[in-house]
């Protein structure tokens, strides 16, 4: 079975909003063992839209076409399908008394171009949409089966989950012969992952990937077939063995959502103190619900006068050693950390640039320590020549990994090969 993708949007096409939609269904449908083979972005043109709907249902088996269902005059894909297919829009019944329905059980007016939401091709199965107005629809045209979603996020994904994934495998034969690994590196770049790894003798139907999301570098291992599928294992040991270090989470897009996971599972308690990071890292946490059971609180203590009247820093421990220093960057810790008794706190204070470095503390430079109620770990690294968006990052990261290891019974401190630290 031959999967694609049709996303549609002038937006989505000149790059003015992101196209989250499809990065989610690739991934969704590669954990039903299914593989997105294609992908495809079109403008809010119907002649555009009628060609790429002809001429992709001519290779693929089943295409899902995200957006466009909406009531203006630029929803076009109702109108192209229609077009693509010969015939005529018919007013869809059914959906016309559920839009009537759903406006005057908010007790809005509905508006006449609401209408056009129920104008759906001829030969089009209607798929219910449980919490909108777009009803998506199904059509067959030459070798395809075209599924029609809306492009709002939260209606799209739960049209997929319920409905189009049933609906593939009503129609075609999944044998799930196809799995993805995934694993999250630090420290490392892309050429000196990928001459690393080179050295791995892959089975037949397996390749790797890799995907650049600063700071990380995510690697793909993808096995096609029941042979390659058998030999993950094998491959996965030796990629580890390889990449030691490096590999710092399993299935996860983000050293947060790791840290999160151990967290919960741990019991325990976090508070953070930041400088440079500015929020970084307690805001990373605070995307996933339930992070409340863990987070304390997190403080950015910018300024000096903050370190000490909020942290405890002592004064003399900034006059000499300065912001950016282990000294300065422990008492931060340690500070927060006693404020609720908590099991572990995370403390930043660097350089991020592009201005303020000097020849002994240059542009990159950021202390990190973990303090826990019976030590404190701290280190410096370096991070030169990077932009002060990516110096920060990467000593969020750098902050997690440092807690994720410590949660592991791990050495906390570690060298990373791209990360240069300074020696106590």
């Amino acid at each position: 079975m031959k999967l694609e993708m049709i996303c549609t949007g002038e937006e989505v096409l000149a790059g003015q909003i992101v196209d989250t939609n499809a990065a989610w269904f690739a991934s969704t449908m590669m954990e039903q063992g299914i593989e997105c083979q294609r992908r495809v972005t079109v403008g809010d043109r119907l002649e555009d839209l009628v060609a790429v709907f002809q001429e992709r249902s001519n290779e693929a088996d089943i295409i899902l076409v995200n957006g466009g269902l909406g009531p203006t005059s630029d929803d076009l894909s109702s109108e192209a399908m229609a077009l693509a297919k010969g015939e005529s829009l018919i007013e869809n019944r059914e959906w016309k008394e559920r839009l009537e329905a759903w406006f005057a059980r908010n007790g809005r007016v509905m508006a006449v171009s609401n209408l056009k939401q129920a104008l759906l091709p001829e030969s089009a199965i209607m798929i219910d949409n449980p919490v909108g107005t777009a009803c998506g629809f199904a059509v067959k045209l030459n070798r395809a089966w075209l599924f029609f979603t809306p492009g709002v996020p939260f209606e799209f994904k739960q049209m997929v989950k319920e409905q189009f994934i049933s609906f593939v495998k009503q129609h075609f034969d999944i044998d799930g012969d196809v799995s993805l690994r995934k694993y999250l590196t630090l420290g490392r770049g892309e050429s000196s992952l990928a001459d690393e790894l080179e050295k791995i003798e892959l089975p037949k139907g397996m390749t790797i990937g890799y995907r650049s999301s600063m700071p990380h570098i995510e690697i793909k291992l993808f096995a096609r077939g029941y042979l390659a599928i058998s030999q993950l294992d094998k491959i996965e040991a030796q990629i580890r063995f390889l990449l030691g270090n490096a590999i710092v989470a399993d299935e996860k897009v983000s050293l947060a959502a790791e840290i999160h996971e151990l967290m919960l599972s741990a019991g325990l308690s976090l508070s953070v103190a930041e400088s440079c990071t500015g929020g970084m890292i307690a805001s990373q946490l605070i995307d996933f619900s339930g992070s409340s059971s863990y987070l304390h609180h997190g403080l950015v203590t910018y300024s000096n006068e903050s370190k000490v009247k909020v942290l405890g820093v002592k004064p003399e421990t900034l006059d000499d050693h300065g912001a950016v220093s282990i000294a300065t960057v422990e008492e931060m810790a340690k500070g927060a950390r006693a404020i609720l008794d908590s099991d572990f706190a995370l403390a930043t204070s660097g350089i991020a640039g592009p201005t303020g470095g000097t020849e002994d503390k240059p542009v990159g430079t950021v202390a990190i320590a973990l303090a826990t109620k019976g030590a404190v770990y701290s280190q410096m690294i370096k991070l030169p020549r990077r932009s002060r968006d990516l110096v920060r990052s990467l000593s969020t990261a750098v902050a997690f990994d440092m807690l994720r290891r410590e949660l592991l019974g791990e050495a906390v401190i570690v060298d990373y090969e791209s990360i240069g630290r300074f020696k106590k």
